[in-house]
């Protein structure tokens, strides 16, 4: 009889389990019979030629118990030793059974010697640490003063096995993690899926099968094309961190074992993350190779980098985000009938958030709850997405960069035209650059030189924060200010790889990033004398590659242009001069540095441009003079702003000249 149904399954896998211990239990009694111990002689001749029809269904998918058989490869005897442990759990007559066999009522319980002894087929090998019962754990033995006298037991999770039952091992549901088959992948992911499950295909039954190496920063891409590729090939998939990792050598085995066994009794593949392993953590990296020597079963490894498998076989895919019009059909499918009427926003919402299918469905489910297009206009809802977008797609930069919020507008600089006109053009490459690289092709030329890459060069204060502000304003950026001479480290190496982690994590949101204080890195290199002077040229030339590169605008500051080498600044797209603002400058910050709702009284500009300070210094006296009138309860007045620019030049540890005083007051 052949049995498909899973009820039916489960129900008749329970039938052959149980007759398979009845098997076991007739040979038991046959020993006792045989060695002359009490026992009930009628029952006996009704047990001892014990054949059920169970163990003649023709199960599909096979019984349990022949699943396992198989799959750790066990004698005859080793599966009526795994049985006669099972025994104890399902057979109430077990116990008494066992007791009887050995001749004493306190060893109700089954011990190598009396397998040995009662089953057919014994071989001593079946002892032996590397054979199957003891190196999978497919039992547990107890203490005794010998090992054939230890009482022996069968582990819960292969008793649940065998009962039918599937459930992660109780000392691995901790750190497994179930990836379920999500929704249909971009196209270019569904066809490493299919790549990887041809893969296996291919493998001419070798095992175990080659590693599957998934590289690149595409995390959840990773898992889903992983996932896919498992579910084509019939398997499951579990994702183990290896942030959980351990050191010590015994532990990595014994977690290989449980590993592999848990992947073959649940007919799964594993997926090692490594993307947040420290590739300069060698005490891990080698546990994290010793574990892919020792697992045995289907096996995929994430990780950020391509790696060697010195012991194994490896293929490598790379994993990106999906493509711009991949990532444009996904924003059409999730938005639905809200798609048509955006008007080409969602191209423009792809050139600048690069998101993957996961990130895509978050944010449209967000939005589209929030939105009401019954009481809302409809033109808020483009801002509502791109807003959603900005939250998620913000990098995670607190320890190396500041988040600041940009309010400055065009109006609030006061520069020379011509900067100004630097400025506008760069508005112009952020606004055009989906049209340029990819319309016009010019990404397909290759991704070096595509980064917005600019200088701003100017003494404190002038202004190029602000200028930085007022990009991000405009297009609803963030922006994120990084002190290069904190991302600067004396450590050989630690300087990249903070500039990575700045980088990378920007990369998908397009986030302005403003680097300030160039000079820490970017004096004009020296003579190679020594390794510190190669690990400086390094560390530069770094920075230069990841900015050539980034699809974001990344701006750089100095307050000495002239110290920076020649062949840097070649690299650089543009390169904005904020000189000293001269008096008719001074006079127009000053026109602009109160807000309307500040009540001013008889200020004299022109007399507050006598003072030979910069922009941000003006601010200074004017926010501390609003504080001293707001305390007076008066307008802000001229006798208010001289305390304010005394305490100020006092700050700067410079005197106030008396042209600078002269009729002020």
């Amino acid at each position: 009889m052949q049995v498909n149904d899973s009820h039916n399954w489960l129900e008749a896998n329970q039938r052959f389990l149980m007759a398979s211990v009845g098997c076991v239990r007739g040979a038991l009694e046959a020993y006792i019979a045989k060695s002359g111990n009490v026992f009930n002689k009628a029952k006996r001749e009704k047990t001892e030629e014990h054949s059920p029809d169970a163990l003649k269904i023709n199960l599909q998918p096979p019984p349990a118990l022949k699943t396992l058989c198989t799959a750790f490869c066990l004698s005859n005897f080793e599966r009526d030793t795994l049985l006669l442990c099972a025994g104890m759990e399902l057979d109430a007559k077990f116990p008494g059974l066992c007791a009887t066999a050995q001749g004493d009522s306190t060893k109700a319980y089954p011990t190598f010697s009396l397998a040995l002894a009662a089953l057919p087929e014994p071989h001593w090998s079946a002892l032996s640490p590397v054979a199957p019962l003891r190196h999978w754990r497919l039992i547990e033995i107890g203490t005794a003063h010998a090992l054939t006298l230890s009482p022996i037991r069968i582990d819960e999770r292969i008793l649940n096995y065998l009962a039918g039952v599937q459930h992660l091992d109780g000392r691995l549901s901790e750190y497994l993690e179930p990836i379920k088959t999500g929704e249909e992948l971009a196209h270019s992911h569904q066809k490493l899926a299919d790549q990887i499950s041809s893969t296996w295909a291919n493998a001419n039954g070798r095992s175990p099968l080659p590693i599957v190496h998934l590289t690149g920063n595409e995390n959840a891409g990773k898992r889903g094309i992983a996932a896919a590729a498992c579910n084509r090939f019939g398997l499951s998939l579990n994702a183990f961190s290896a942030q959980f990792m351990p050191s010590n050598h015994s532990e990595i085995c014994a977690l290989a074992q449980l590993l592999t066994r848990e992947v073959f009794l649940s007919a799964s593949a594993l997926l090692l993350d490594c993307d947040l392993v420290d590739r300069t953590d060698s005490v891990r990296i080698t546990a994290i190779h010793k574990l892919i020597e020792s697992f045995q079963g289907v096996l995929i490894v994430a990780s950020r980098d391509p790696w060697q498998h010195p012991t194994r076989t490896a293929i490598t895919f790379e994993v990106r985000k999906p493509t711009s019009p991949e990532q444009t059909a996904i924003w059409q499918r999730k938005l639905g009938p809200a798609a048509p009427g955006m008007n080409g926003q969602i191209q423009t919402l792809v050139s600048q958030f690069s998101m993957n299918l996961q990130s895509i469905s978050s944010v449209s489910a967000e939005v589209q709850t929030k939105f009401n297009p019954r009481i809302s206009n409809p033109s808020e809802f483009g801002q509502l997405l791109w807003d959603a977008c900005r939250v998620h797609s913000r990098p995670r930069l607190d320890d190396l960069a500041q988040f600041i919020e940009p309010v400055a507008a065009w109006d609030h600089l006061v520069l020379p035209e011509q900067e100004k006109q630097i400025l506008k053009e760069i508005a112009i490459h952020l606004r055009q650059r989906i049209k340029v690289y990819e319309n016009w092709g010019f990404a397909n030329k290759g991704k070096r030189g595509l980064g917005i890459s600019a200088l701003f060069a100017g003494a404190s204060g002038t202004g190029k924060t602000m200028a930085a502000e007022v990009l991000a304003n405009e297009f609803k950026l963030d922006l994120y200010r990084i002190d290069l001479s904190s991302v600067v480290s004396k450590y050989i190496g630690e300087t990249e790889k903070n500039l990575r982690r700045v980088f990378d994590a920007a990369e998908d949101s397009g986030t302005i990033l403003l680097f300030d204080e160039a000079d820490a890195l970017f004096g004009k290199r020296s003579e190679v004398k020594d390794s510190h002077d190669r690990y400086a040229n390094i560390e530069v030339s770094y920075l230069l590659q990841r900015m050539e590169s980034y699809r974001g605008l990344a701006i750089l500051t100095t307050n000495r242009k002239n110290a920076l080498d020649t062949a840097f600044l070649r690299r650089i797209r543009f390169i904005v001069n904020f000189p000293f603002p001269d008096a008719a400058q001074r006079a127009e910050i000053w026109n602009r540095i109160f807000p309307a709702t500040t009540p001013t009284e008889r200020l004299d500009t022109q007399r507050l441009a006598l003072l030979n300070i910069a922009g941000g210094n003006i601010h200074n006296i004017a926010m501390s003079a609003a504080f001293l009138a707001a305390e007076a309860g008066e307008p802000v007045r001229m006798t208010h702003l001289l305390g304010a620019a005394r305490s100020e030049y006092a700050k700067i540890e410079k005197s106030l000249t008396e042209v600078e005083l002269r009729g002020w007051v």
